[in-house]
């Protein structure tokens, strides 16, 4: 009985979070007055799907161009971070250095910093280098995450030393124990990193919004923003946009869910 009425719990549970995303699918295929009207139906009888053709044919924004723009952005920063966030961590974790503890405690420092005191820094910093409207601007800013450093340091604290002993006794140096042996042994604490950090990539919007200033520069989120004006909103635009702008998070995360809940356990933070 205690089953059965735990499987009623989760798929009513389950039924609850899908309505929002239905609902989602239901006004991307529909006329804005089938969205606003005072009927509403759950269940339209008419399909628009030349909705989609509208979506990539609206030259107010260049959707398709944010798509691009958002995965450069997302895939370069995931790329990036992952190489100079697992170095500083391995390094802190493994290389002997008397101020290796006090490089960490500053990093942490910078955990502390309120994004927006670097904010105004960081644009003058960019525009004085010409990187406005390019990818430059958009992705090396976010090259590194204090706090995903943390999360390699503590995660190489933990790992086997055995295996980068036997790496030097064949000759192998830190970087070569850090390559051919600690990044390949590794992985699903690499995908799990990674499955955030593109998310985030993806999802950022207010560094996009202030560097992205021509068009052609927009990621998603900020094509997403730029349907609803002080004069117009497009309704069916905007739900059908949202929609595709999910499926890449949607595809990453159901591949990397698994290494994603593994490489969390292997943080060595403790609830």
């Amino acid at each position: 009985m205690g089953n059965t009425g735990l499987c009623i719990a989760t798929g009513v549970a389950a039924l609850l979070f899908l309505i929002p995303f239905y609902v989602l699918l239901r006004n991307s295929l529909s006329t804005d007055a089938a969205i606003t009207g005072e009927h509403w139906e759950f269940f339209p009888t008419h399909l628009q799907w030349g909705n989609i053709g509208e979506l990539f044919d609206d030259q107010s924004v260049p959707f398709a161009r944010a798509l691009l723009n958002s995965t450069v952005v997302a895939v370069s920063m995931t790329a990036g971070i992952l190489l100079v966030c697992s170095l500083a961590g391995y390094a802190l974790a493994r290389i002997p250095y008397r101020h290796a503890n006090k490089i960490f405690y500053v990093v942490l420092g910078t955990l502390m910093v309120p994004t927006s005191v670097t904010f105004v820094p960081s644009f003058v910093l960019v525009s004085s280098l010409g990187w406005v409207d390019t990818y430059r601007g958009l992705i090396v800013p976010g090259l590194f995450s204090g706090f995903t450093c943390f999360l390699f340091r503590q995660y190489f604290l933990g790992f086997p030393k055995e295996l980068e002993e036997a790496a030097r006794v064949d000759g192998l140096g830190h970087w070569g124990a850090y390559w051919r042996v600690v990044v390949p042994n590794s992985l699903n604490f690499f995908a799990a990193i990674a499955t955030i950090t593109f998310i985030n990539g993806w999802n950022a919007f207010l560094w996009p919004l202030v560097i992205g200033q021509d068009p052609s520069s927009w990621t998603v989120q900020v094509a997403l923003s730029s349907y609803i004006t002080n004069q117009t909103v497009v309704f069916h635009e905007i739900f059908l946009a949202t929609a595709i702008s999910i499926l890449p998070l949607l595809f990453v995360f159901l591949f990397l869910q698994r290494w994603l809940v593994q490489g969390i356990a292997q943080t060595g933070i403790k609830g």
